[in-house]
């Protein structure tokens, strides 16, 4: 399992490096320990973060409340919780 990615009962904890202002939201391999993700989105007014949310929940088929930010708001180095992921796109990311 990647350094990026840990299991916790019904859980996926993510910890991303997210670059903004992007052309397109992706998957841009690893970054150290995190896994990096560029965001097409402004870092400006939360505008980053909304967009990380919406396209975590779509990318792991889950409702938005089911994806938590629990540290990063203001950083580029952020953890996520995805609560019941009903896909795994992590598996082929890295």
């Amino acid at each position: 399992m990647p350094a990026w990615l840990r299991e916790e009962a019904d859980a996926l904890v993510l910890t991303l490096h997210v670059q903004p202002g992007a052309a397109h939201t992706s998957v841009d391999g690893e970054h150290g320990e995190a896994l990096k993700l560029r965001l097409a989105a402004a870092p400006v007014e939360g505008k980053a973060n909304a967009e990380l949310l919406r396209w975590l929940a779509r990318a792991f088929g889950v409702p938005r409340r089911n994806v938590v930010l629990l540290r990063g708001e203001t950083s580029r180095a952020k953890v996520l919780r995805i609560v019941a992921p009903s896909l795994r796109p992590d598996r082929d990311w890295g």
